[in-house]
């Protein structure tokens, strides 16, 4: 899988959006599941335009398009189920995805998320929630609703994981955050599924980076994040060895 961050595209304005459409569509010609990084949700009938661009199809006359296309989207909470409800329904049409932002990898991520309400942090009745619109979309033992857990927070990844157990765990700031393999084993759940782990500047920018840029310059730029990659499957292998 490839996540695709359209802020980096967007802020080139629309010549980025026409490179992040052919991201999308270069991803799925080899193959790949694509998540787009999208972090969208407002009110109702806008967030429903948010969610037919991304992953369903607009009516244009008698013809349907396809927007960017892609097979999950990450959503933005904050405006309660008005929000994420469209995104609900597009992805029930086109058997697509969502991960929903509960507990993010950024340190200033606690001002809001872990905020106590009732006794609790804020984040862990966000995944309540999450767990609970899951149960209106199930699919072959988890959810079409995912949930965003930072690996910089390995123990509240551990809280979350019990509290939504048949929820896709998106799982942002491995590697240049600090996130590593040996944090990340209670974001699974036991059978060793139900996570997806996020490198993006790890792996994009590995040859700026101890220990690649020792052995590779940046005309080898492919080969050193070539080589991040190998890594990190060795370190979350090594995680899950007992």
């Amino acid at each position: 899988a490839v996540k695709p961050q359209i802020a980096m595209y967007e802020q080139f304005g629309i010549p980025g959006l026409i490179a992040y459409k052919k991201t999308v569509e270069y991803c799925k010609s080899k193959d790949l599941v694509v998540i787009g990084d999208i972090k969208r949700g407002d009110i109702g009938s806008t967030s429903a335009a948010y969610a037919v661009g991304h992953l369903g199809q607009v009516q244009v006359g008698s013809k349907k398009y396809a927007g960017f296309d892609e097979d999950f989207a990450t959503v933005n909470p904050y405006l309660g189920s008005d929000g994420v409800k469209p995104f609900m329904d597009v992805c029930k049409e086109e058997k697509k995805c969502i991960f929903v932002l509960v507990k993010t990898s950024n340190p200033s991520s606690g001002e809001f998320q872990d905020r106590v309400i009732d006794g609790r942090p804020l984040y862990e009745l966000v995944g309540e929630k999450v767990a609970q619109w899951g149960d209106e979309l199930m699919g072959d033992g988890y959810s079409y609703v995912g949930a965003v857990v930072g690996a910089t927070y390995p123990e509240m990844g551990k809280v979350l994981r019990k509290i939504m157990p048949k929820t896709f765990i998106l799982v942002p700031g491995y590697g240049a955050q600090g996130g590593k393999g040996a944090d990340l084993v209670h974001f699974f759940n036991e059978d060793g599924l139900g996570a997806i782990v996020n490198s993006s500047r790890g792996i994009i920018c590995a040859y700026q980076k101890d220990p690649y840029k020792e052995k590779f310059s940046s005309v080898d730029y492919a080969d050193a994040s070539r080589q991040a990659v190998l890594d990190m499957k060795e370190d979350l292998k090594n995680a899950f060895v007992k």
